[in-house]
């Protein structure tokens, strides 16, 4: 079965196209896709996910799945809306 493996970094975005048998789990597409190796720093602690929706490595993927390597966040999106809000208000708009 076919599957794709994505990584994004900051400057470049990887898409590793698998063809993959029967009852592969994610961890495992991963690990085949050669990811593992680009993102050594959090293969301890790496958050996938299929299509946008977080899963755990013991899943075994389908037919057309896209499994997805989500990096840690820099900074907290509410945290930088909220200072967004304060420092426009401070401005006066």
């Amino acid at each position: 079965m076919r599957v794709e493996v994505v990584y994004a970094l900051p400057q470049q975005q990887r898409l590793i196209a698998l063809e993959v048998a029967e009852g592969t789990t994610a961890a495992q597409a991963l690990t085949l896709s050669g990811v593992m190796t680009e993102c050594r720093e959090a293969a301890d602690r790496l958050r996938m996910g299929i299509f946008g929706r977080t899963v755990e490595g013991a899943t075994v993927l389908r037919d057309g799945d896209r499994v997805e390597v989500y990096r840690a966040l820099l900074a907290d999106p509410k945290e930088v809306r909220r200072t967004r809000v304060l420092a426009a208000k401070s401005r006066g708009c």
